[in-house]
């Protein structure tokens, strides 16, 4: 016989947040399997080893977040994060990295990654992250992401290549390319707010009608088009 405290506790593990966990360390995945099982609001769904299991996990159990470390045997992070991207637009992918100017954690931004986080980051910081990948949100503090692209700013296409302006920056009104502008500088909301004279809400409005014009993931994915594009240079 269930109770209405029974029915409510499985009503919130189908609600969580399902996770699946890349890494090929088994003693690192059992080690992230303890502390999201230790949440109310999250559910380790399942491990892979490598990214080739990963990609295929990820088709099946159709995770919201996936947690991918990029050093693995085989099929790397990068790789299976880019196939996730775009095979299972629904789960967003959250890169796990040592250093935080790692050429890896570049790469997986540019392969669609929702963010990075480093391997030693606390219980908290990881749950957290997740939690924000979960619900749309980038995990990269936008100031992290501008040090990471100035640092591998020659990855990205030069003014020099002869390479025409992304036409999709002609969906974008004045306002919206000031504003897209200034998320790639690393502008907060908050910032980007006082530097244009606007409503912290309108900025939000301006960055969500941007992700959808520039078909983007995400923030983090807004800044890396910024630096693609030239919009913003390297300091």
């Amino acid at each position: 016989m269930t109770t209405p405290a029974t029915d409510q506790a499985d009503e919130g593990r189908r609600a969580a947040i399902r996770v699946l966990l890349v890494d090929d360390e088994p003693l690192l995945r059992m080690a992230f399997t303890m502390v999201l099982e230790a949440q109310s609001d999250m559910r380790a769904v399942g491990e892979a080893g490598d990214g080739a299991q990963a990609v295929r996990l990820a088709e099946t159990l159709r995770p919201d977040v996936v947690l991918m470390d990029v050093r693995m045997p085989g099929t790397d992070g990068i790789e299976a994060t880019t196939r996730i991207v775009e095979r299972c637009p629904h789960s967003k992918v959250l890169i796990l990295t040592t250093f935080d100017l790692d050429e890896y954690a570049f790469a997986g931004l540019k392969a669609g990654a929702s963010g990075f986080l480093l391997k030693n980051a606390l219980p908290e910081e990881l749950l957290g992250a997740i939690r924000s990948v979960a619900a749309g949100d980038a995990v990269v503090a936008p100031r992290i992401t501008r040090r990471l692209l100035e640092n591998f700013a020659h990855q990205l296409p030069s003014a020099a290549d002869g390479s025409a302006e992304d036409e999709r920056l002609a969906r974008l009104t004045a306002r919206e390319r000031e504003v897209l502008v200034e998320v790639g500088r690393g502008l907060s909301n908050t910032e980007i707010a006082g530097a244009l004279h606007l409503a912290e809400a309108t900025v939000k409005t301006h960055l969500s009608r941007i992700l959808v014009k520039l078909e983007l993931r995400d923030r983090v994915q807004a800044v890396v088009f910024a630096y693609e594009t030239r919009l913003v240079r390297p300091a």
